[in-house]
């Protein structure tokens, strides 16, 4: 298998570094539409972009949670040398997924204006949010197994191919959102078709290689095995759930936003939104990128190799939340004139003000993102539940609700750090007791 090469350092970062630039470019295709709306449009066009952005979460959470359950049972069978049995695993969660795609097309679209006030979409970002999300709906099919196929090509042995596969995603979304925002002037619709016909695209070359000669990881004959999807959920089930963590925090700071604050707040939560999802999603990938390699020793009983897997991943993700923490307080200014005109000084300062505040989660995020990943390699699904569930939802909530009773509007920059140290409590002591046997 290529999941075995000389080095196990060497091969933790030839498996991680593909995974992090993949969760880049993934958190780049809504962070661009938003860049090129806030100037094509308005900035209210852009937090309606923000307070529609977790529903693309939940696509790519929806995708990730079948992909990392599915991909965790392919490299035990690799592990075991059943390769007609992970095949067939294969087969069956993309057919899956295809269907489930259809029906949150078509749920969406006949449930648009509720869903659009479930978001958090006011009076005044209801038209963008509905444009958005009834251009971007039609496409959930390709969302949904684009993400799918970028991890288990990964397992396959070719991650360095996922990582080109989706740069070469984000480049045309570019390109599309710069034709179709600032050349044609379609406006919100326009940066969503964008996105959407992107995802398409790489459709294809997924399917080049899943249908090519190359790798072990085939299409193939399956019955339907409906125990196997229940397994698939259970170990993906804590990896979906960081993943949409990021769209839950952004509703729960949206909700939060407009009963304490104001609409222009949005806007400023809009550009923290993006960095956190680039940075969290460079942890959730060292995660991603090193739970193929994780569940493989696991699979062949080599559990030392595990734990030295754990080890390197945790220094990854400590130095990434310095060097995050760092760059952003130093470069918070600069952010935040990306996205607000320099005209709008008051907005821009506040924005800067708050986004220095929000960047101390980062120094905590990582060790949860990891520990959850980690139980979830080796099947210990129900632990990992408990930590993504604590840090995407329950505690996050939970701090909201305390500070802003506390300390009123100001509490609500605060909650995202307050969140993940009461949750780095509970990782903790979890690793100890059952994270190394």
């Amino acid at each position: 298998m290529r999941l075995e090469g000389k080095s196990l350092k060497r091969d933790f970062f030839k498996y991680i570094l593909p995974a992090v630039a993949s969760q880049w470019v993934f958190a780049l295709y809504t962070m661009v539409d938003g860049m090129f709306v806030a100037r094509g449009v308005s900035e209210t066009a852009l937090a309606a972009v923000n307070i529609a952005s977790p529903f693309v979460t939940g696509m790519f959470a929806l995708s990730l949670t079948f992909a990392v359950g599915t991909s965790t049972i392919v490299a035990l069978l690799f592990g075991q040398k059943k390769i007609q049995e992970a095949r067939e695993v294969f087969s069956q969660n993309m057919a899956v997924l295809t269907i489930l795609s259809f029906l949150i097309t078509a749920g969406v679209l006949m449930g648009l204006t509720g869903f659009g006030r479930f978001l958090g979409a006011t009076e005044v970002t209801m038209p963008y949010v509905k444009e958005y999300i009834s251009t971007i709906a039609p496409f959930a099919v390709c969302f949904i197994l684009s993400y799918s196929f970028e991890i288990l090509i990964s397992t396959d042995g070719y991650p360095a191919l996922a990582t080109i596969i989706v740069s070469l995603g984000v480049v045309l979304n570019c390109i599309l959102d710069y034709l179709f925002v600032i050349v044609f002037h379609k406006g919100v619709s326009g940066a969503a078709f964008a996105t959407g016909i992107s995802q398409a695209v790489v459709i294809l070359f997924y399917l080049k290689h899943f249908l090519g000669k190359k790798g072990s990881i085939k299409f193939c004959r399956h019955p339907f095995r409906p125990a196997l999807v229940l397994r698939e959920l259970r170990n993906g089930f804590p990896s979906g759930i960081t993943e949409l963590s990021a769209g839950i925090i952004t509703f729960v700071f949206n909700q939060a936003i407009i009963r304490y604050l104001n609409e222009d707040a949005i806007v400023s939560y809009s550009i923290i939104a993006y960095v956190n999802a680039i940075v969290i999603m460079s942890m959730v990938g060292v995660a991603q990128g090193c739970q193929p390699l994780i569940s493989y020793y696991y699979g062949k009983g080599e559990k030392e190799k595990c734990r030295r897997l754990l080890r390197y991943e945790l220094c990854t993700v400590a130095a990434v939340s310095v060097f995050a923490v760092g760059s952003c307080y130093l470069l918070a200014d600069k952010i935040v004139g990306i996205f607000i005109s320099p005209e709008l000084t008051g907005l821009r300062n506040y924005s800067a003000e708050v986004f220095r505040i929000f960047i101390l989660s980062f120094l905590l995020a990582g060790y949860n993102v990891v520990a959850a990943g980690y139980f979830t390699a080796v099947e210990k699904s129900g632990t990992a539940v408990v930590i993504s569930l604590g840090r995407g939802l329950v505690m996050l909530v939970a701090s909201m609700v305390i500070l802003t009773a506390l300390f009123g509007g100001k509490g609500i920059w605060w909650a995202a750090a307050f969140s993940e140290a009461l949750c780095l409590v509970v990782s903790v002591w979890l690793m100890r007791h059952l994270g190394t046997g």
